[in-house]
C-alpha cells in the first residue's frame, strides 16, 4: 500500500497534466447545471445544495411534498469510482432511514436495489440510472437522467401510497 506522501506526489503528477483538473470542473459544472434545471422545471421539489463530496459521490435532494412530510428525500448521485449516476430515496435521519428501509425490506419491495445493510449507507433504496455517462451530449445525458429520476421518484409514491407505515 502506497504511502500518503506517494499518493500525493501522484495526484500532484495528475494535476499537473491537467485533466483531472478540467473533468472534475467539468463535472461540477454539469451537476450544477443539472440541480438547476430540476428547480426550474420542477420548482415544488425545492433542490437542495450540491454535496461536493471527496471525490467519491456528488449529489443534489430533491423534495418532492408527499415525500417530504415523510421526512423522505430523492438523491440525484454522480459515483466517482463506478463512474455512474444513481437515484436513491434517503431518509432526513437515521430514524426514519431505519423505518423505511425495513418497510421497503418486508413488503419486498424488488423494483430497484435495496442495500442489505444501512450501517453506513445513506440510501433506503438506489436505482442506477447511467452507467458510464457520455458527456458529449449533455442535453440528452440530463433528458436520461430526468425521466430515470421522475419514473423513480413516481414508483415510490405509489409504493408508499399502498404501504402504510407506522
Amino acid at each position: 500500500m502506497e504511502s500518503f506522501q506517494e499518493c500525493m506526489q501522484e495526484y500532484k503528477k495528475q494535476l499537473e497534466k491537467g485533466y483531472i483538473n478540467g473533468a472534475y470542473k467539468g463535472l461540477m459544472k454539469y451537476i450544477m447545471g443539472l440541480r438547476a434545471h430540476f428547480k426550474n422545471k420542477y420548482p415544488q421539489y425545492v433542490s437542495s445544495s450540491i454535496y461536493y463530496g471527496y471525490m467519491d459521490m456528488t449529489y443534489f435532494s430533491l423534495f418532492p411534498e408527499s415525500l417530504k412530510r415523510q421526512k423522505l428525500k430523492i438523491a440525484v448521485v454522480f459515483i466517482h469510482d463506478t463512474f455512474k449516476f444513481e437515484v436513491w430515496l434517503a431518509g432526513t435521519n437515521k430514524n426514519i432511514q431505519n423505518k423505511y428501509w425495513k418497510l421497503f425490506k418486508e413488503r419486498e419491495f424488488d423494483k430497484y436495489h435495496i442495500p442489505s445493510t444501512i450501517k453506513g449507507i445513506d440510501s433506503i433504496i438506489e436505482h442506477n440510472i447511467v452507467d458510464n455517462p457520455n458527456f458529449s451530449d449533455l442535453n440528452a445525458l440530463t433528458r436520461q437522467i430526468e425521466i430515470g429520476t421522475i419514473e423513480f421518484i413516481n414508483n415510490v409514491e405509489t409504493f408508499l401510497s399502498t404501504s402504510n407505515p407506522s
